[in-house]
């Protein structure tokens, strides 16, 4: 009984998703909200000029309505089952913060299109927003009385104590990031996220967290609805406003877990090209203009290399599912099991 919500979750946020592009691709064309591509990038990418942006939209309506609704509806019909109020507040208001996050992305993305500053907002703005939606979130599970544990395999619940929250806040806005910088080629961001969060599901259904499975499932579906439109050649892009949801939505459901340190290895290309970044910019400071990889993130690395997007695509995503299929045996094999804290 429990499973055909997060089957239903899954199959509605795809349905959305991909339906919803029907409609929406030609508005964004009608509106003229064509990305700009920067000079900064691999210069073949100057053919997708003009492709719509803000497509983000798509998933987000499909994530967040069919993981609504289906919670909503399995707190329903198993009543006699429901978790303390902390449960459902995990995850409302991790779905809260998921939108948060694409708000200030549509923010970013409304400035870059409309008022045609390439850069949108500035990145103390961004920072300074993102930190804002972050410690909104954790501020509300503390209120209805989250405490300062976080769950490690083989470590069990693990008490950090007054650091738990600005770690949280950090951690949530860094993964925020990194998933962000991920969506640099046709699809990536899309399918990568799509593999961790099916490992996610997995995890969640495991440990017996239902509300997160189904959140896990309608997150799945909908990057699947969106890849439809996304995959190369894209017909639309994600925007900032869709890539920084996808970054809170997954942060939301490893908090609503218990679990964060999972997306170490669940997120690990997200956080691999965020660092190539990083290293990139110290190492041109350093050695005094020389590079370290050909272009960062990572991704535009392998394109000057040779490897075309569809490559770079699916190599990503096969190193997704392995890295997040061994966080799943480290949660199986681990004789501490991830169990909700009341």
């Amino acid at each position: 009984m429990t499973g055909m919500w997060t089957i239903i979750s899954a199959v509605a946020g795809f349905a959305i998703s991909a339906v919803l592009g029907i409609w929406l691709i030609p508005f964004l064309h009608k509106l003229n909200f064509g990305q700009t591509i920067l000079e900064i990038g691999p210069k073949w990418h100057k053919g997708k000029q003009g492709t719509p942006t803000m497509g983000g939209f798509m998933f987000i309506a499909g994530s967040i309505v069919s993981a609504f609704v289906c919670v909503l509806l399995y707190n329903v019909f198993t009543a006699d089952q429901l978790k303390p109020a902390l449960w459902s507040v995990k995850i409302y208001a991790g779905l809260v913060m998921a939108l948060g996050f694409g708000a200030v992305g549509f923010i970013d993305d409304y400035i870059k299109v409309v008022k045609k500053r390439n850069l949108g907002l500035t990145a103390a703005q961004k920072l300074l927003l993102q930190f804002a939606v972050a410690v909104a979130y954790l501020v509300t599970l503390a209120l209805f009385g989250d405490d300062t544990k976080t769950y490690i395999p083989f470590a069990g619940s693990v008490e950090l104590s007054i650091f738990y929250y600005p770690i949280s806040a950090i951690f949530i806005v860094g993964i925020v990031n990194a998933v962000n910088l991920t969506d640099g080629i046709d699809g990536l961001d899309g399918s990568v996220t799509f593999f961790g969060s099916i490992f996610l599901m997995l995890i969640s259904s495991f440990s017996g967290m239902m509300g997160a499975s189904v959140m896990s499932a309608a997150l799945a579906g909908s990057c699947l609805g969106f890849l439809i439109w996304n995959f190369h050649p894209a017909k639309v892009f994600m925007g900032d406003t869709g890539s920084l949801f996808l970054g809170g939505f997954i942060c939301a459901i490893a908090f609503a877990i218990d679990s964060p340190v999972l997306l170490i290895l669940v997120g690990l290309v997200y956080l691999l090209e965020m660092f190539s970044v990083i290293l990139q910019v110290l190492y041109f400071k350093a050695t005094h203009g020389k590079r370290l990889f050909k272009m960062s993130p990572i991704h535009h690395h392998f394109e000057m290399c040779g490897w075309s997007e569809v490559k770079i695509v699916i190599v990503f995503s096969v190193f997704t599912a392995l890295c997040s299929a061994l966080a799943l045996i480290l949660v199986i094999l681990s004789p501490q099991q991830i169990t909700f804290r009341v």
